[in-house]
C-alpha cells in the first residue's frame, strides 16, 4: 500500500547545524501487525511473521530502498512452511542470508528452531535448532559473520543465558550469561563490533544498558538509558551511534521518544520524536545508513513506516545539490561532476546487488570518472556517501 503524504520534518537538536529528518515511507504491505521480524540483504529489507488481526503470520515481503516500495516474497518455511506462523522471534543476517528463529504461534507458545533465508533462490532452509530452551520475546544480532541469541521468556520464566550460532559450521554455542537480569523484550543491536542490549522486562520494566565484547565475552555496563524504562523498543546502531526509540512504559503508555547513544562518550542524547503515533514492538532496520522504524502495536496494529537520518554539518549537504551525472544515458563510461573529498561512490544493479568491484573509478578534483567495463547494458544506481554525512545523492545511470 502506497503512502500518499510525504513529510520531511527538520529538528535542530545538540550540536550545531545538526539535524534530525523523519520521513513517512510506503507503508507495509499486508495486514497491520506487530511484533514482526526484519533483517537486511544486499541492500534489501525483509520483514515477516507477526501478529494481526487475524492471528500469526509466516508470510514476508521486501522492501526496495531506492523505490520505496514493498514486495511479496516467500513465506517462512516456504510451500511445506505450514504449521510455522509466529511473532516474537528473534533475526538477523549474516553475509548474503537471513535468519529468523524462536518466538510463539497460535498453538506453539515457544519455538525453538532456526531458519536461513537465500534471496538468490528466494528459498528457506531448517538449520540446526537453538540449544537453549524454547522461548520467545529474546534478542538477537550478528557480529562478524556470528549470530548471537538471548534471553527472552521460556516455560519457566523469564531468561538471561545467551548462545552463539557459526552459519559455516551450522553450530550454537552457550555464552557467558547477560550481565543485567534475566528479562523479555529488551532492545538488542550490534554497532562497532559490539552488541548492546538494554531496556526490558524483568518483572518490572528496566532502563540499563550493557555492552557485549565478543573476544573476551563479557558484558560491561554502560550509562543507563536516560528515557522512562520501558520494554518493546525498537533499536538499531549506524556506528559510532546507537539508538532507542518507542516501547511501553511504565504508565503503560506508547512512546515515540528517540534517544541517540554515543559510543566514544557513553552518553545518550535525545533526538525528534519518532514521526508516528507511539507503539511498542516496532521492527527496525538499516538500509544505506537510513533507518527504517514501521508496524507494531499502540491499541490498534499499525503498518505505517518512517525513516530517520541523523545529519551532520547540514550547511554543507547543500553544494550536492547541484552534482551532475553525464553523460546518461552512456556507452562506455560517465562522469559525476562534484566536490569528491570524503566521498565514496556506490554502483548498485536495480535488484540491489553492488556491481561497484567491477568498474573503474578515478577520483579527481572535480569528481569522479567511471568506466563501465564488463557490465551488460540495463539501469543502474549510484550511490555518494560522505564519511560524516551519510548517503548525499542517490540517482539512476543507464548504459547502452
Amino acid at each position: 500500500m502506497k503512502s500518499t503524504l510525504t513529510l520531511i520534518f527538520f529538528v535542530f537538536a545538540g550540536l550545531a547545524n545538526a539535524q534530525d529528518q523523519w520521513v513517512i515511507k510506503d507503508s507495509l504491505k499486508g495486514a497491520p501487525r506487530s511484533v514482526a521480524s526484519s533483517f537486511v540483504l544486499q541492500g534489501e529489507a525483509y520483514t515477516l511473521c507477526g501478529l494481526d488481526n487475524g492471528g500469526f503470520r509466516r508470510k514476508m515481503y521486501s522492501y526496495t530502498y531506492w523505490q520505496d516500495d514493498w514486495d511479496n516474497s516467500e513465506s517462512l518455511g516456504g510451500a511445506n512452511g505450514a504449521g510455522l506462523n509466529r511473532g516474537s522471534a528473534c533475526s538477523f543476517s549474516i553475509g548474503n542470508r537471513g535468519f529468523i528463529c524462536l518466538g510463539q504461534g497460535q498453538t506453539n507458545p515457544f519455538f525453538n528452531d532456526l531458519w536461513e533465508y537465500d534471496p538468490g533462490t528466494n528459498a528457506w532452509t531448517q538449520k540446526a535448532n537453538f540449544i537453549g530452551s524454547a522461548r520467545r520475546q529474546g534478542v538477537a544480532f550478528a557480529i562478524d559473520d556470528i549470530g548471537y541469541v538471548g534471553l527472552g521468556v521460556d516455560a519457566t520464566g523469564f531468561k538471561k543465558d545467551m548462545f552463539k550460532y557459526d552459519p559455516a559450521t551450522n553450530f550454537w554455542t552457550q555464552l557467558g550469561d547477560f550481565g543485567g537480569t534475566a528479562r523479555k523484550e529488551a532492545a538488542g543491536f550490534a554497532m562497532g563490533g559490539q552488541g548492546y542490549v538494554g531496556t526490558g522486562d524483568d518483572g518490572v520494566l528496566r532502563n540499563d544498558f550493557w555492552q557485549y565484547e565478543p573476544t573476551t565475552d563479557t558484558w560491561v555496563q554502560k550509562t543507563d538509558f536516560p528515557g522512562t524504562r520501558r520494554k518493546g523498543a525498537a533499536s538499531w546502531g549506524i556506528f559510532p551511534s546507537g539508538f532507542i526509540c518507542t516501547g511501553e512504559d511504565l504508565g503503560f503508555n506508547y512512546t515515540n521518544d528517540l534517544w541517540e547513544y554515543n559510543y566514544f562518550s557513553d552518553t545518550w542524547t535525545q533526538r525528534a520524536d519518532y514521526l508516528g503515533p507511539g507503539r511498542t514492538s516496532a521492527i527496525a532496520f538499516v538500509v544505506q545508513d537510513v533507518a527504517f522504524v514501521g508496524s507494531g502495536y499502540n491499541g490498534e496494529f499499525l503498518d505505517d513506516l518512517y525513516a530517520y537520518r541523523l545529519v551532520l554539518g547540514v550547511d554543507e549537504l547543500s553544494k550536492y545539490d547541484e552534482l551532475s551525472v553525464y553523460p546518461n544515458p552512456a556507452n562506455n563510461a560517465f562522469n559525476i561532476a562534484v566536490d569528491p573529498q570524503d566521498i565514496e561512490a556506490q554502483i548498485i544493479t536495480i535488484d540491489g546487488k553492488d556491481v561497484t568491484a567491477r568498474l573503474d573509478i578515478d577520483k579527481s578534483v572535480s569528481g569522479f570518472h567511471i568506466e563501465r567495463g564488463a557490465l551488460p547494458a540495463g539501469n543502474y544506481i549510484i550511490n555518494l556517501s560522505h564519511k560524516e554525512l551519510g548517503n548525499v545523492y542517490q540517482g539512476k545511470i543507464v548504459f547502452l
